[in-house]
């Protein structure tokens, strides 16, 4: 069995806050009728109502997506069914429109906001992160290895390891009691009272094991 070469092992990480690009808002909506299909978004009264207002503030078509269709039979008969419960999904990829979205969704009585889910550049914001992260290791390694009197001979082993920390719901969570509220039409930006730059915190942490000259060498 090969022995384990001399080494020195080297911890580093480094930190950061990256801003959400885009946001997906899951939003029900109960109907008096039911519509199969993505002729609901046209058909039902509620449905269009709400895509109709979300279009007025510069929404496109194709970010609104009918993703499911719940509903109860009246009487036994399905296509009868007094009533329905359309799930949509819709994406928000300007977050400056993102307080009059809420408010077109607040301002409709028969909608619910369900879910947000924040979009991140999480590839870009970890590949920078892991450049400073092998740097720092790097310059720390060569002033240890210094130190030490050995030379950096290459790297053993190497580990990184990644940690999300996404910030609380609760902010939006005000905008849109605030915005329901006043229950008409679509609430302004500054009558929001909020931030739409939503962040979370980004670590990467690496272990590195560098391979030195023998110790005790001279």
């Amino acid at each position: 069995m090969e022995s384990k070469p001399d080494t020195i092992r080297i911890s580093a990480f480094r930190s950061g806050e990256i801003e959400a690009t885009h946001a997906d808002l899951a939003v029900s909506i109960k109907g008096a009728s039911f519509f199969s299909g993505n002729e609901a978004l046209k058909k039902s009264k509620e449905v269009s109502q709400l895509v109709g207002g979300l279009n007025e503030i510069g929404l496109p078509p194709e970010d609104i997506h009918l993703q499911s269709i719940s509903t109860e039979a009246s009487g036994g008969n399905f296509l009868k069914s007094s009533s329905a419960i359309y799930r949509l999904t819709v994406r928000c990829n300007q977050l400056e429109q993102f307080p009059d979205l809420l408010g077109v969704i607040a301002a409709q009585k028969n909608a619910s906001l369900e879910k947000i889910t924040w979009r991140y550049p999480d590839e870009e914001a970890r590949d920078q992160l892991l450049e400073k992260a092998i740097a720092a290791a790097g310059a720390r390694a060569q002033k240890v290895a210094a130190s030490l009197g050995v030379e950096l001979m290459g790297i053993y082993n190497f580990n990184d390891n990644y940690v999300d920390e996404e910030g609380p719901f609760r902010p939006t969570e005000i905008a849109f009691a605030q915005a329901r509220s006043k229950a008409v039409g679509v609430v302004p930006q500054a009558d929001m009272g909020m931030d739409i730059q939503h962040r979370k915190k980004v670590e990467v942490r690496l272990d590195i094991e560098y391979r030195v000259s023998g110790f005790g060498k001279s």
